[in-house]
């Protein structure tokens, strides 16, 4: 399944895109997709629905969030062999944790609002994984039946703020509009490897980032299962894992966001994103 959020910001009703590409409103059957009503069970109660049964949202309605407000937003950073060598970062032997504002979180085709004054803002095209049930020192055998769906997610990245300003990456990373997330949630029986999936990210018309989730340094199961030693996860929250190279911040010279460029990026088998880049 394909689950969405759709309507004006701070509206979103929740959807099913059904077989056709049509999206249904799925309100009826569940107020949001959200930490109180995200698990498994709603799983199991959405897949036995059939989705032309509910009615089509508006033609050209707004895709918000696939999940409302969330609890933790978690990434993994330095999480493929190559981007930390552009980076000139050693590989890590362990996760590397950092957290982004739940506040950040954005439509996919929302606008990314550079920060007042900022000069280098940068994309990174990421795998997310949105949790289903209650994580606490999970296996690495049993991680993936912890997990509620994946989806595409744009970890756009302050870097001057997240490098050079002090402190830790969190600064750089949870602007508001520095966490789209969609078009949807696809659930796991629809991905059969998470460790398999093509990503791309182009800027203005230029493919800028190329990669497959096979490369990722930990795995879907090792992140999970890592991160629930330190905390509990919850029904809700998204981990987003890491990008291939071809960050602005690599290239020689470095190369950032403007405003005005327009971002596209996807992941196979989860849909595409695409933002205008605009200054606050």
């Amino acid at each position: 399944m394909k689950l969405l959020r759709f309507g004006d910001l701070g509206l979103e009703k929740p959807g099913i895109l059904d077989k056709d590409g049509v999206i249904r409103d799925a309100s009826s059957v569940v107020a949001d997709y959200s930490p109180a009503t995200v698990s498994l069970d709603l799983l199991s109660i959405l897949a036995n629905i059939d989705p032309t049964t509910l009615p089509a949202a508006p033609k050209g309605v707004r895709i918000g969030s696939p999940v409302s407000r969330i609890g933790h937003f978690i990434a993994i950073g330095l999480n493929y062999a190559d981007h930390a060598a552009e980076t000139g970062a050693p590989i890590p032997k362990e996760p590397i944790v950092f957290s982004k504002a739940p506040s950040c979180l954005s439509g996919p085709n929302d606008d990314v609002m550079l920060p007042k004054g900022s000069v280098k803002s940068d994309w990174e095209v990421e795998l997310a994984i949105v949790i289903g049930k209650e994580c606490d020192y999970v296996e690495e055998k049993d991680a993936l039946k912890h997990v509620f769906g994946y989806a595409v997610c744009n970890d756009v990245s302050e870097r001057e703020y997240q490098a050079e300003r002090g402190g830790q990456w969190i600064k750089g990373k949870s602007a508001p509009t520095f966490g789209p997330l969609g078009p949807w949630i696809v659930t796991p029986d629809e991905i059969a490897d998470p460790q398999s999936l093509d990503m791309f990210l182009d800027v203005n018309g230029k493919r800028m980032q190329t990669g497959n989730t096979s490369t990722m340094i930990f795995t879907v199961r090792q992140i999970v299962s890592y991160l629930s030693q330190f905390m509990i996860l919850e029904p809700g929250d998204v981990i987003t894992t890491g990008t291939p190279p071809g960050v602005g911040l690599g290239m020689k010279p470095p190369v950032f966001l403007k405003d005005g460029d327009e971002m596209r990026l996807g992941i196979a088998g989860l849909g595409e994103q695409r933002q205008k880049v605009v200054a606050r």
